[in-house]
């Protein structure tokens, strides 16, 4: 109840920065019959190219997400995608509670183990970096992960006699298809099981024992491991870093995660961190806590009833390794935390019982001298300090909603917390000219260009915010328009965007051909995003080349049936009649344009499928491109409808001789089309 409070003003949010590649764009998860697709294509997590990676099960839940959205009428209504984000976080939740509780009952019976997993597990409920990761919609995957593994985790400690059928590796490969840092499941199971089972052995052979309970999920970990590497396309790019600079910067960045456990006060939405290029003070200062905290960790091996806390400390270290070791994009990102501070909350929590035990702790008469207890006023102390506590964090939550909410509210807090980061000060001037405030949003762009002078998408959005200020009544901006998009293509030529924004400019500026060329690059370059295919449509209906709108919007309605632009596209077509389409085949064939020439004697062949001379065009187009088959099966047909058709007759004959030789790129038959 005190989580769904927290949460209740969150279910209202925006989709932020990746939800628009990966949900608002894709076509692929508009779709339930995509599902399989998802397991065995990953183009499909992303219109982006450059962030498609393999995450199927993520896909297939914003699929159900959209669909219920659909289903109630309002097709990407946030409502739906938090919804089943935050049920699942309530869920995991609860299964902490239980782990919590199995591996304290493990460790030292006592009345106390309930409340104290308890605390733990409402403090990873209610702390506000959790509602980093809950509230952003894309990155479920970090919750699935850490879902996937404390499931499987729960399964494996909870129903001993489940073990030999492997039930506990179902959640975890669900993990695994949802982001890779589950990997580390089986260093988890190690230590769960050294710390915490075969308490009668020796240290030597509990390891043994937990070496050999990991080696299934070992197994199952290398399978994903590869198939992961196998079908993550080679488009996918992980980061631009320096990696020698990002793994220098990781023990600062875990020392920060580390200081937002207690006090979560530069939570934001993209970070102004800059990876450290040597090693400086925040380095040094950072290695310096990576050794303190391993050896809290070599410490608490002393003793049996230390063993959560170094389990917890371990358990951060091994769920913060993937993120460190592997460059990533950012060199911190806050919902990194989602997986690591579980084991953080329970040292916390288990470090304090014990020390209040230490403190107050009275040996209960008649019991066993070991066996203490706290007087009745301090377990009410500690309760009533840990539920003002948790309501703190709650509040915290709250706050972090609020700042979710909107992408104002957002890239507000982000440039008040990170102001040098230029993408985060990009992005709150993507706000303001949302807004229509084109001043405001320049300003923001010309201080971003400060801090990241050779970004293609900023030039992109330097050149629309230009470009629309030139429109609304400075006409010079057009030429500082002008020059940004080129720029932003100079920066990143193979970067379909670049070639999309500028191509919808001249567009709208009535530079058809111009437009034509660069959108039609940009759907080369990325044949997932919808905004160049729509807006191709539109510049080859203004140029009149309705062959090619009818193929880019049967080609758009194929990956995105609903597509409103291609639909309309389709149906406003001019009825031609079929000698239109026949003359306009023959002079495409004068032309060389031999895939057009076939496509309109097709458009012909629609209107009226007896008119032989469209079959003896397809002919000539199919010989032109060597395609021999093709070619003899249509002057076939085109002598079927007539048979005294003497050019059909005679491209046939040739056809035939000249099937099996070989041909010069382009030669044409002996008889050209005849009107």
């Amino acid at each position: 109840m005190a989580v769904f409070a927290a949460y209740s003003n969150s279910f209202d949010g925006a989709f932020h920065f990746d939800d628009v590649h990966t949900v608002v764009d894709n076509p692929s998860i508009r779709s339930l019959r995509n599902i399989p697709r998802f397991f065995t294509d990953a183009t499909s997590f992303s219109v982006l190219p450059q962030n498609r990676t393999y995450r199927p099960v993520v896909s297939t839940m914003l699929a159900v997400d959209y669909a219920l959205s659909r289903a109630a009428g309002r097709p990407y209504e946030p409502f739906w995608f938090h919804l089943i984000t935050f049920l699942l976080f309530c869920c995991e939740v609860v299964l902490l509670y239980g782990l919590f509780r199995l591996v304290l009952d493990k460790t030292l019976p006592s009345p106390a183990n309930p409340w104290v997993a308890l605390f733990a597990a409402a403090w990873y409920g209610l702390h506000p970096a959790m509602a980093e990761t809950v509230n952003y919609v894309i990155q479920r995957g970090d919750l699935y992960c850490t879902l996937g593994c404390v499931a499987a985790l729960y399964l494996y400690a909870r129903y001993p006699g489940l073990r030999r059928k492997g039930l506990y590796l179902v959640p975890f490969a669900l993990a695994m298809l949802s982001k890779p840092p589950a990997a580390v499941f089986p260093v988890l199971l190690i230590l769960y099981v050294y710390f915490f089972e075969n308490r009668d052995l020796g240290d030597l052979a509990r390891l043994r024992r937990a070496v050999a309970a990991s080696l299934p999920s070992v197994g199952a970990t290398v399978a994903l491991m590869v198939l992961q590497s196998a079908m993550t396309p080679k488009s996918f790019v992980g980061s631009n870093l320096s990696a020698s600079h990002y793994r220098l910067t990781q023990p600062f960045v875990w020392s920060r995660y580390v200081g937002e456990l207690f006090l979560p006060l530069h939570l934001n939405a993209d970070t102004d961190l800059i990876p450290f290029a040597e090693l400086n003070l925040r380095a040094l200062f950072g290695i310096v806590f990576v050794l303190g905290l391993l050896a809290a960790a070599a410490y608490t091996l002393s003793s049996r009833r230390l063993f959560p806390i170094a389990f917890g400390i371990l358990w951060f270290v091994v769920t913060e390794l993937p993120t460190s070791l592997y460059p990533l994009a950012e060199a911190e990102n806050d919902h990194r935390m989602f997986f690591s501070f579980p084991g953080l909350m329970l040292a916390a929590a288990w470090g304090a019982w014990l020390l209040l035990l230490h403190f107050f702790g009275e040996a209960q008469q008649g019991k066993d001298p070991k066996a203490r207890t706290v007087p009745s006023w301090v377990r009410w102390a500690a309760a009533v300090a840990s539920v003002l506590v948790l309501f703190g964090y709650a509040y915290g939550v709250r706050q972090r909603n609020i700042v979710w909410h909107d992408d104002e509210s957002l890239w507000r807090d982000d440039v008040e917390k990170s102001p040098l980061n230029g993408r985060g000060l990009m992005n709150y001037g993507l706000v303001q000219m949302q807004k229509g405030s084109y001043q405001a949003a320049l300003d923001l762009f010309n201080r971003a260009l400060e801090r990241t002078p050779n970004y293609s998408t900023l030039e992109i959005n330097l050149g629309i915010a230009n470009g629309t200020m030139a429109d609304a009544g400075e006409p010079s901006r057009a030429v500082d328009a002008e020059r940004h998009f080129k720029r932003a293509i100079k920066l990143s030529p193979k970067y379909d965007g670049t070639h999309a924004y500028y191509g919808r400019w001249l567009f709208e500026h009535n530079r058809n051909p111009e437009a034509i060329e660069e959108l039609t690059t940009a759907m080369q370059l990325n044949p997932g995003r919808l905004l160049q295919r729509e807006y191709l449509i539109k510049a080859e209906e203004k140029a009149g080349d309705y062959v090619a709108v009818r193929q880019v919007a049967q080609d758009t309605l194929a990956i995105a049936p609903e597509n409103g632009v291609a639909q309309k596209a389709l149906r406003d077509i001019p009825k031609k009649d079929a000698s239109y389409w026949s003359n306009l085949s023959v002079e495409q064939f004068k032309k060389g344009q031999y895939v057009q020439c076939i496509e309109s004697a097709r458009m012909a062949l629609n209107v009226n499928p007896a008119l032989a001379q469209a079959y003896n065009t397809i002919g000539a187009a199919c010989a032109a491109l060597h395609r021999w088959d093709d070619a003899i099966r249509s002057e076939e047909k085109a002598l079927v409808l007539q048979p005294d058709y003497e050019t059909a007759r005679k491209n046939l004959a040739f056809l035939i001789a000249q099937k099996n030789r070989p041909q010069t790129a382009g030669a044409a038959p002996a008889g050209l089309p005849a009107k």
